[in-house]
């Protein structure tokens, strides 16, 4: 049961915190709600969050045959430092930026349901967040690749992905006249976590 709990809790977390960032994902959240309302926003929501299904799936299954592989473990983490310290150098540059653009697609003629699996089928950046994530936990001893805690963490995913489009919908308008603080402080956080991420995994290494 607490595999089951805290799965879905590591599902939940990095998919939430993953997508907080502002992105085409959750900008195009902000423009259907502001354009079409907020039901419309909750069936696009639903469309990504449904194709995270998939998506989470094969990150686990590629870390599973890496994570069997040490030679290949030990190279992506050493190559994972690398990649946190430039998460934490471009968040810490993305700070600097006052605004953030909503422009994008139209959203005003579009199906918000297929919109959403579009969008999510086209985020290249998924699969290799899920893998690193389940790589960065499977280093620290915080993830088991059974099925049952497989599915728990998807679900946390899909939750976590929802929800923070959710948000993105219905503060719509508070995000958008707030945008250049709201990702000022977003970035800022996301910098010192990433940053603490490679520190933590450098100190591992030599553990």
């Amino acid at each position: 049961m607490m595999l089951f709990f805290s799965h879905f809790f590591f599902g939940f977390l990095f998919s939430f915190v993953g997508s907080i960032t502002p992105s085409m994902l959750n900008m195009t959240a902000l423009k259907i709600s502001l354009e079409k309302g907020k039901r419309a926003v909750n069936k696009y929501a639903f469309g990504v969050s449904l194709i995270v299904i998939p998506q989470v799936y094969i990150a686990v299954i590629l870390t599973k045959y890496i994570a069997e592989n040490p030679k290949i473990l030990e190279t992506l983490e050493k190559a994972g430092i690398v990649i946190f310290i430039l998460l934490s150098y471009y968040f810490y540059k993305e700070s600097k930026k006052s605004k953030i653009k909503v422009e994008g697609i139209n959203t005003k003629n579009e199906n918000s349901f297929l919109t959403g699996i579009t969008l999510s089928t086209l985020n290249m950046f998924a699969i290799p967040f899920f893998s690193g994530t389940v790589i960065t936990l499977d280093a620290f001893k915080l993830y088991n690749f059974n099925v049952v805690p497989l599915i728990s963490f998807i679900f946390g995913s899909v939750i976590g992905t929802f929800f923070i489009l959710f948000l993105y919908g219905k503060f719509a308008k508070i995000i958008q006249s707030k945008t250049g603080k709201l990702t000022k402080d977003i970035n800022i956080i996301l910098s010192i976590l990433t940053a603490l991420v490679a520190v933590f995994t450098l100190i591992k290494l030599f553990i």
